[in-house]
């Protein structure tokens, strides 16, 4: 109860020390006036209360200083465009060329990090030898006039600033957050450095769609609160990350202002009172503090908010862009030119060129398909139910077929009302009033923008998706498909961006590509049945006005299963049985896993181990079989192993169970590092076989959203996590990086088919590539497990493959043990083909009979034992056991007498036989030499 009463009384005492000290230097000096000296309020007290001081400009110059008088309380404030009049203590609204928040901060000038500010690096990681990485130096937060920039790399960097809040307040920032691969967070921190309590909906950013700018705001307690803006790009194996972008930092609860701001040059405030200033428009400028804005001299232009006016260029050919009209009511377009807006350049002066006469009238290109040509030469939908090509007139499905919806471009006359355009720049508002495209007959292409740095976007938006009912029998994952043919012509280092936006989702990135990019096409899958917005977002350069005629061209957008689409075709579909009481020519859906018979036009079902492939259901040929080693599962829509397999080798039957190895496996490669230091892994999830053909690999990424935690609808999980039999992650581990759990990121879905097992290399194009791990020293085949993901990438336009070869081992345990080829340690060689070994026992085959053989014991006592033992080395596991040791009745005799009366007979027999032999040989005979005839005649006493 002390403390208050002390702080008063020593308040107090601090007035008299100063008057003291005032009255003490009197003697002969001149009376203070009021340029002399300035107020000053003195530290609260513990009651809340202060005093003010008038404080001499130049100590001992004058005398009579006013006394100090008690001050407002330490809790008054201002209202924002008003400050706080010190000899009066009363609050003065702000002059006409500058503003005040009151008892606010505003920060909206980035021409340099404000004073206060600081942009720290943070070396979190070690190297791969324990040293510190020092590569992150030039890593900062970049002031770009309008707004500030955080660093692109994957280094950790924290913009902080320390505030002192008399009371309560709040602090919000406006800002862009549009890349999941870089980690955003904003924490509070007390002067002891401790962090202040916060949800994680207050600490984690909300995602911003590209473009769009989103506003955060954080309570603030009285005291001092040092605020952390911190970023941490992931980029690993990525290109450069899109950066974080603030402005309008404001901080409300601060101390009384004695003072207004001045407007920065090219900025204004009209009327007394302002709490903010505003920009000067185009063609005008305007010095520090001014209350009106100053039009450009002759032949000189600005932008918004300039400072300053520049001198006029001759006009180029970089300053007008062509465009296309729409049809007419004869059916004719032409080419017209336009100048570049807002036009900077003049055209009456020597070497300037002129504005390209209007191109000669044409006719127009035909209508899309699904859509007709009307009275008045305009393209229109077909009404439901029927179809047409685009040149002829909407016709009427036939009986048995249904209308084929979707959206199909590929003339552009106009765009489709379901298209929009825009043209956007953070530091140029300007360009939003501008087309970001324009139609060119058998193209649409970027326009010119405002500058080179401009975001030129197109989108199309899609209600929703719809299954035909022709298609029913399908039952994947696949809803619609999106396919476009584009190319990009860049002298430049230009950048296109395939963006989604699904449902109230936030804007994912699915593709991009750097510089000039041949004529090609590009698909994506929807496997989520909701809305989606497509965008395409094209940038040149982030130089301004120097590469104007780099464009991109789509030439064609095919969107497959639109809700309330047109048909361009009809499809054949299955009509209700005969014997049902509604027979008749509708169309009905085919349970999964059935498919239309041709001759009647009735649902099937597949034939067993074949599933539906494709985009049909028409025809048994729909039905594809599995490959070898795979069953399809019960709806016939995907092949996958049910842990078993067989193989016929030199008239033997090796079977194998792999059950063991069903359930999920990891690994986990590295750890790696960046050439700025930081520490990543590669996990790799798998499923092998079994799961009834479920994809029971999942891969999450938890830099997410968690603002929207709430939503635990599918829809949420949309982009963070996919599954697939096998999909990868980059994991930056927690003790690297300052976080609180791992970072799980970039999560890809390697393998969203199965193809096969088989002991080949080879198998549907997809090689094995045996020859990337040690030969085995076993007498048992390796199977090789081949996978394929159709979805196309740009740097795997027939989308990535993979291979698991299993391998027996008896060393390894049943689970057993993968691995990656050493020359490919990231698991892969080229990004697109993708080789592990699993080693187990269970890769072993059962065990049958010739895999033991039998050992017979010696005959002792009349019996003899029989033992039965594994070949070595045992090759084998499960399957058939060896069968119990077994004796049998023997003979007494022992086997070396047996053997020593035969070997006696036998030679008895052939002595008596030499003897006879000899003894004939041995008996006289005559012999006559006859002459010349050589002749001996021998004659046998």
């Amino acid at each position: 109860m002390w403390e208050p009463v002390w702080a008063s009384w020593f308040s107090r005492c601090l007035v008299l020390v100063i008057s003291a000290h005032t009255s003490a230097s009197v003697g002969d000096l001149r009376p203070c006036d009021k340029t002399d000296y300035y107020y000053q309020y003195t530290e609260c007290d513990g009651t809340g209360s202060r005093w003010r001081v008038a404080i001499p400009n130049s100590p001992g110059s004058c005398s009579d200083l006013p006394p100090p008088s008690r001050g407002t309380d330490c809790s008054f404030s201002c209202p924002a465009g008003k400050f706080l009049e010190m000899s009066s203590q009363q609050c003065t609204p702000c002059v006409a060329g500058s503003y005040s928040l009151g008892s606010g901060l505003r920060f909206d000038q980035w021409d340099a990090i404000p004073a206060g500010f600081t942009s720290l690096a943070s070396f979190l990681d070690a190297g791969p030898n324990g040293e510190d990485i020092r590569a992150c130096n030039s890593s900062s937060w970049t002031p770009q006039g309008v707004y500030l920039e955080s660093n692109r790399d994957e280094c950790t960097v924290s913009l902080v600033y320390a505030v002192h809040l008399e009371k309560q307040g709040s602090v919000s920032f406006t800002y862009q957050y549009p890349d999941n691969n870089i980690v955003f967070e904003f924490y509070v921190q007390n002067e002891q450095c401790q962090e202040m309590a916060q949800t994680d909906d207050q600490k984690w950013i909300k995602f911003t769609n590209n473009g769009e700018w989103d506003t955060h705001t954080v309570s603030l307690k009285s005291g001092t609160n040092i605020l952390y803006w911190r970023t941490t790009g992931i980029l690993v194996g990525r290109k450069m990350v899109k950066p974080v972008l603030l402005r309008n930092i404001q901080i409300e609860g601060v101390a009384y202002t004695s003072e207004c701001f001045p407007c920065r040059p090219g900025w204004f405030s009209p009327k007394p009172g302002s709490s903010s200033c505003e920009p000067c428009p185009s063609n005008t400028y305007s010095v520090k503090g001014a209350s009106s804005c100053t039009s450009c001299p002759e032949h000189h232009y600005s932008h918004e908010g300039w400072a300053e006016c520049k001198v006029r260029p001759p006009c180029s050919e970089k300053d007008y862009f062509q465009i296309h009209t729409a049809c007419d009511s004869e059916g004719k377009t032409q080419v017209l030119y336009r100048w570049v807006e807002p036009k900077i350049c003049v055209e009456n002066v020597t070497g300037a060129v002129e504005l390209p006469a209007t191109g000669q009238r044409e006719p127009c290109p035909p209508c899309n398909p699904g859509y007709y040509n009307s009275n008045d030469s305009t393209c229109l939908p077909c009404p439901a139910g029927t179809h047409s090509d685009g040149t002829n007139a909407c016709a009427e499905c036939p009986a048995g077929t249904e209308p084929v919806l979707g959206y199909e471009y590929k003339w552009w006359n106009v765009l489709p009302s379901n298209m929009k355009t825009s043209c956007f720049n953070v530091g140029n508002s300007k360009c939003d009033d501008m087309n970001g495209w324009e139609v060119a007959g058998d193209h649409v292409r970027s326009g010119a923008g405002s500058s080179d740095n401009d975001y030129l976007i197109l989108s199309l938006h899609v209600p929703g998706f719809k299954v035909p009912a022709s298609l029913s029998g399908m039952t994947g994952s696949e809803f619609g498909q999106i396919t476009f043919v584009f190319e990009t012509i860049c002298s430049a280092d230009c950048e296109l961006y395939f963006m989604m936006v699904c449902a109230s989702s936030n804007t994912t990135v699915v593709e991009s590509w750097e510089g000039s990019q041949g004529k090609q096409w590009y698909s994506h899958s929807m496997t989520r049945n909701a809305s989606v917005t497509y965008t395409w977002a094209f940038q040149r350069t982030n130089h301004v006005r120097s590469y104007v005629s780099d464009m991109v061209k789509l030439y064609s957008i095919s969107v497959t299963n639109v809700l309330d689409g047109v048909a361009s075709a009809c499809r054949a579909c299955a009509l209700v049985p005969q014997n049902s009481q509604r027979a008749g020519s509708s169309c009905v859906p085919c349970p999964a896993g059935f498919y239309i018979d041709r001759d009647t036009n009735r649902c099937q079902e597949c034939p067993p181990n074949t599933h539906l492939a494709g985009r049909h259901t028409y025809g048994q040929d729909a039905c594809v079989a599995c490959g070898p080693g795979s069953i399809s599962n019960k709806e016939h829509s995907r092949c996958y192993s049910d842990c078993s397999f067989t193989h016929t080798e030199n008239n033997r039957t090796l079977t194998f169970d792999l059950s063991p190895l069903s359930d999920v496996a990891s690994l986990t490669i590295g750890p790696s590092f960046t050439s700025k230091g930081t520490k990543y892994l590669h996990l790799f999830n798998i499923s092998l076989c079994g799961h009834e053909g479920r994809r029971a690999a999942i891969c999450t990424d938890n830099v997410t959203d968690v603002s929207s935690k709430d939503d635990q609808s599918d829809l949420s999980q949309f982009v963070n996590s996919v599954d697939s039999f096998i999909c990868q992650s980059t994991i930056i581990p927690a003790d690297g990086r300052g976080f609180r759990m791992a970072i799980s990121s970039q999560s890809i879905g390697l393998a969203d088919t199965f193809i096969g097992a088989t002991v080949d290399a080879v198998l549907n194009g997809v090689n094995a590539e045996p020859d990337l791990f040690p030969e085995s020293s076993k007498n048992v085949p390796d199977i090789n497990f081949f996978y394929r993901s159709t979805q196309a990438t740009a740097s795997c336009d027939q989308g990535r493959s993979s291979v698991i070869t299993v391998r027996c081992n008896p060393e390894k345990s049943e689970r057993g043990e993968l691995s990656v080829p050493s020359s490919c340690p990231a698991g892969t060689c080229d990004g697109c083909l993708f080789n592990f070994l699993w080693e187990s026992s269970s890769a072993c085959p059962r065990c049958t009979e010739d895999d033991y053989h039998q050992i017979e014991g010696a005959c002792k006592g009349g019996v003899q034992e029989t033992l039965y033992v594994w070949n070595e080395p045992k090759l084998c596991t499960k399957g058939v056991s060896l069968p119990p040791r077994s004796s049998a009745p023997c003979e007494a005799i022992a086997l070396w007498l047996k053997v020593g009366v035969g070997g006696g007979a036998f030679v008895a027999v052939l002595l008596i036989s030499l003897t006879c032999y000899f003894w004939k040989k041995n008996k006289r005979s005559q012999c006559v030499y006859k002459g010349t005839q050589h002749l001996v005649t021998c004659i046998w006493n």
